[in-house]
């Protein structure tokens, strides 16, 4: 009896490890709309509300974002219901009357997921016409930066009609008659259209308001208005403008140093100090190289009770008064690039970055050796800027070299010097680098143009310029994946130029090698590339 109770147990173990549940196949089905209230694409319409059933339980994910109304909505004019609950039904309130005799279009994108495995309706639209007839046309295409290799998401397509009203500030102060959006995508659609002649303009719109933002958004056009439905597929590429130059607070930072922030493009624009301040005090003006500020220094004044400025503007000039408000202390700080344990490629110069504008250097105070403690003879050289030091030697591969900074050999133009510094660089050997040879084909575009690097991170590695010659040798190249882009330097001047949407100039076109180029260590590489 035992014997025949411990077999059924056996017995029983065995089937139950065969019937392990699996749960089933995962749900993979999109929600589906089962109902409308008026139906899609109704006519005549005046309805206050309108409300989509769904075959199972929804919410809407980043709806503020997703969603796209054409033409385009006051947020006040329309709620949604709900916006943050699970839900089998949505509805949307008009609050305002509608426009007469339009095609009205809500692009949800993909905003409606299902409750359970977040599966989205992609691109569901709720279509309805306030008139006795539904417009039918569509555009689609792709959007592109003009200068940046990495695609542009959620673009805005903008359309406005040609008639009397419309005029070049219709972009900067009226919103669209119609509007699409790429979304997470390259690619828009827009539908519903009417036939006629628009303004076609892509916004990288920042601010989400459908108007164009010179200051922060980018911006495609075309030359001439198009035609629908003569024109279906278009290609527009987007750039950021030159900002309309502006200058922003300016603030003195203590009894030497006050910065004049500004926006757009210096180009010639001054700043003149009115004050007449203690005799033998000397100035000067340097530009930050990492943001859009002029720096205006002078020895220190016993007494800084205000400073009477008078800054250039586009034709005119203006006076800033400046008075003293927490000011700051700073002292002489120096950096050495490359930083301290890296290394130093043989194209690169060694450079010491100061804080305070740079006076004098005293060489005699400075000392480089190699590995075998071997002194290298060096040169110094000052930056226009007053704010870098070069150091120019010879360097060898595979090497170690020492620099050792005493007191007294940098000086700011406070009078203030270095403590002693020591840093250490080591360069690599030369099979720890890659070559590349680039022939460039080019048989309908002879013009100049610029060569350019770009490294994985996007940094620009090595620059050739207004060069007529189609070969290139490019040395001492670190193992890694790089891209090539060229500037079609249209005018000569020797870099990339962006568009202009009031004058109607389109940016410098700019091509990449279709594929990444990966350099390996000692290996030598060939790339034919055709403009």
């Amino acid at each position: 009896m035992i014997f025949l109770i411990f077999f059924e147990s056996l017995t029983l173990i065995n089937c139950a490890k065969r019937g392990i549940l699996t749960g089933g196949l995962k749900d993979t089905i999109p929600p589906v709309l089962i109902s409308a209230n008026p139906p899609i694409n109704n006519l005549n319409f005046n309805s206050e509300k309108i409300t989509l059933n769904f075959n199972e339980y929804i919410e809407l994910k980043d709806i503020n974002e997703q969603l796209i109304i054409s033409p385009p909505l006051e947020r006040k004019d329309y709620k949604i219901i709900p916006e943050n609950t699970v839900t089998k039904k949505v509805e949307i309130e008009i609050n305002n009357q509608l426009r007469k005799n339009s095609t009205f279009t809500f692009n949800f994108g993909s905003s409606i997921v299902d409750y359970n495995e977040g599966n989205p309706l992609p691109f569901f639209n709720y279509t309805f016409s306030t008139g006795d007839y539904l417009d039918s046309l569509k555009i689609s295409g792709f959007v592109k930066d003009a200068y940046e290799i990495d695609s542009l998401n959620f673009v805005s397509i903008h359309l406005y009609p040609i008639d009397s009203v419309f005029n070049d500030s219709t972009i900067y102060n009226q919103k669209p008659f119609y509007v699409g959006n790429t979304l997470d995508s390259i690619y828009f659609e827009l539908n519903s259209l009417a036939p006629g002649k628009y303004e076609f303009i892509a916004i990288k719109d920042k601010s989400k308001n459908y108007y164009f933002d010179q200051s922060f958004d980018k911006i495609g056009f075309f030359e001439n208005p198009i035609e629908i439905p003569k024109d279906t597929f278009f290609l527009p590429v987007l750039f950021k403008e030159i900002t309309n130059f502006q200058w922003g607070r300016a603030k003195i930072i203590n009894d030497h140093h006050i910065e004049f922030p500004y926006y757009g493009e210096l180009g010639d624009k001054r700043v003149r100090i009115v004050n007449k301040f203690e005799k033998g005090t000397k100035s000067f003006f340097t530009k930050d190289r990492e943001k859009d500020t002029l720096h205006f220094w002078f020895t220190p004044q016993k007494k800084l009770d205000s400073v009477i400025t008078e800054v250039e503007l586009k034709d005119s000039t203006t006076v800033v008064i400046l008075k003293p408000f927490k000011l700051e202390k700073d002292s002489l700080v120096l950096k050495i690039f490359p930083s301290n344990g890296s290394k130093i490629d043989f194209l690169d110069t060694l450079k010491i970055k100061s804080n305070i504008p740079i006076s004098e250097v005293n060489e005699d105070l400075i000392q480089i050796f190699d590995i075998d403690t071997l002194q290298i003879p060096f040169s110094t050289k000052i930056d226009k800027n007053l704010d870098f030091v070069y150091l120019n030697f010879e360097k060898l591969p595979n090497d170690l070299y020492q620099i050792q900074i005493l007191p007294n050999a940098i000086n700011d133009f406070l009078g203030s010097t270095n403590d002693t510094i020591f840093h250490k660089i080591n360069t690599t050997k030369t099979e720890d680098y890659g070559k590349l040879f680039l022939n460039i084909k080019r048989e309908n575009y002879q013009n100049k143009y610029i060569l350019e690097l770009i490294n994985g991170k996007g940094e620009l590695i090595r620059r050739i310029q207004n060069n007529l010659e189609n070969f290139y040798t490019m040395e001492y190249l670190p193992p890694g994946e790089y891209q090539i882009r060229i500037i079609k330097d249209a005018n000569g001047n020797g870099r990339w130029d962006t568009g202009d949407y009031l004058k109607k100039i389109q940016p410098e076109e700019v091509q990449y090698l279709k594929a990444p180029i990966n350099v390996r260590s000692n290996w030598e590489l060939n790339e034919t590339i055709e403009i």
